[in-house]
């Protein structure tokens, strides 16, 4: 039996931006800590490109980051991106997982949905659920509307 979530988050900004948004370092880098009191470590680089890799490292200080390596399975640019993901805490226990992505325009903005699969127990599943993507969604729309803002 395979562990699933999905989680959806409607977005203030076009499927082509929240893409982006979703997959360019530099603009990671600004989201990943948007929200954060004291920003942290923050480390991404990316190769958008089917078999390439995004390697993110994160975390408050240098005794506690987190590492994740994504490998981009499938990519339809602003529409849909695959990944294979696999992440490892400070205490060095890793998890691979499937992250699949689709960028959905509406109502104006974009309705970004993520369905993760592959998760070894509930407790995990349920702390991406609940903690790990209402933080990535939430700092993806601070980022997205400060973006808009220094347009105006």
């Amino acid at each position: 039996m395979t562990l699933d979530m999905r989680a959806t988050r409607q977005l203030p900004a076009t499927p082509e931006e929240v893409f982006d948004a979703y997959t360019d370092a530099e603009k990671q880098k600004i989201w990943f800590s948007i929200l954060s009191e004291e920003p942290g470590i923050v480390e991404i680089e990316v190769d958008l490109r089917v078999g390439g890799k995004q390697t993110a490292v994160w975390g408050p200080n240098p005794e506690t980051l987190f590492r994740e390596t994504q490998t981009f399975l499938e990519i339809d640019r602003p529409h849909r991106l695959v990944t294979e993901s696999t992440g490892s805490g400070p205490d060095g226990v890793e998890m691979t997982t499937r992250i699949e992505v689709t960028f959905e325009g509406r109502d104006g903005g974009t309705l970004m949905t993520v369905v993760q699969s592959g998760f070894p127990v509930p407790e995990i599943r349920d702390f991406f659920t609940t903690e790990v993507w209402v933080g990535a969604f939430a700092r993806i729309e601070a980022y997205l509307l400060r973006e808009q803002k220094a347009d105006a």
